[in-house]
């Protein structure tokens, strides 16, 4: 079963280039990693962004604990920025990195909670 979560995803469409961190948040299995690493991404590569702009981070991976201490993470980002075009970085499970800080000297303005729309 496809679910297409079109409201979500639309508020992270409507928002996409705002400049602002999107934090998305929600109860556990919910479709929070499903809505950013299948539906945005395809979106976003539906409507022209190339693949190897958008940096995807599965920080649950086992393969990517190293990537859990925020100053590698910073540079494994860093790597992956080739050009001065837009990019999209995703990153799930990001409150296993310690101290990690939210660095565009704005707050988090759009936080999608799942908890009340996805879980049933």
């Amino acid at each position: 079963m496809h679910i297409t979560r079109k409201l979500h995803l639309e508020e992270l469409i409507s928002s996409q280039q705002n400049g602002m961190i999107k934090v998305i948040t929600g109860l556990r299995r919910s479709g929070k990693s499903y809505l950013l690493f299948n539906l945005f991404y395809n979106h976003l590569k539906e409507n022209g962004t190339s693949a190897d702009h958008i940096v995807c981070i599965n920080l649950e991976d086992r393969r990517r604990k190293a990537l859990r201490d925020p100053d590698r993470l910073l540079a494994h980002i860093d790597a992956q920025i080739k050009d001065s075009g837009h990019y999209f970085v995703f990153i799930d499970e990001i409150q296993l990195v310690p101290e990690f800080v939210f660095s565009r000297h704005t707050p988090c303005p759009m936080r999608t909670n799942f908890s009340r729309s996805c879980a049933r």
